[in-house]
């Protein structure tokens, strides 16, 4: 097997434990570590996959805007969440739902798999393609993320312990 194709399965079992792990875990804030790492994970799939402009979206929306969020509002609306009291967990209805899910999604790629409606692919462009997307705004949503980096770092500065 090349090398490409181990990658391609590690990451992909990264990703699937991962996943499974922010399902499993019971603490809210180890949720959403498990959760940037599969979007890191997912990323690294991306660039395997040579979707670099995809992987670096990613990155940067998810892996970085959407945890960062994420963990903002943890911390502004509860002060507690660091704690064991803060514990979620799995159900059985959730379990079926996801067995459920699997189960129809493994259907579909099946069906999709069989038939031999292939569509071709075409090329583009990455600096057309984020030119269009981002236009002369480019530096300014990364300025807006410097903002949301400060404004973390004032929440944990606000939410830790000892401050009073």
């Amino acid at each position: 097997m090349s090398p490409e194709g181990l990658a391609f399965l590690a990451l992909g079992a990264v990703a699937v434990g991962t996943a499974l792990a922010a399902l499993l875990v019971r603490e809210l804030v180890h949720t959403i570590i498990w959760i940037a790492t599969f979007f890191v994970a997912l990323a690294g799939i991306y660039f395997l996959l040579e979707a670099s402009f995809l992987g670096i979206l990613q990155l940067g929306v998810y892996a970085g805007a959407v945890t960062i969020l994420l963990l903002f509002g943890i911390m502004v609306t509860r002060r507690r969440i660091f704690s064991r009291e803060a514990a979620t967990g799995l159900s059985l209805h959730s379990l079926a739902i996801a067995l459920l899910v699997v189960v129809l999604l493994a259907a579909v790629a099946s069906d999709l798999a069989g038939g031999s409606n292939h569509t071709t692919i075409h090329s583009y462009a990455v600096v057309d393609l984020s030119t269009t997307l981002f236009g002369p705004y480019g530096g300014w949503l990364l300025l807006l993320g410097l903002v949301m980096l400060s404004a973390l770092s004032g929440a944990i500065y606000l939410v830790r312990e000892g401050r009073e």
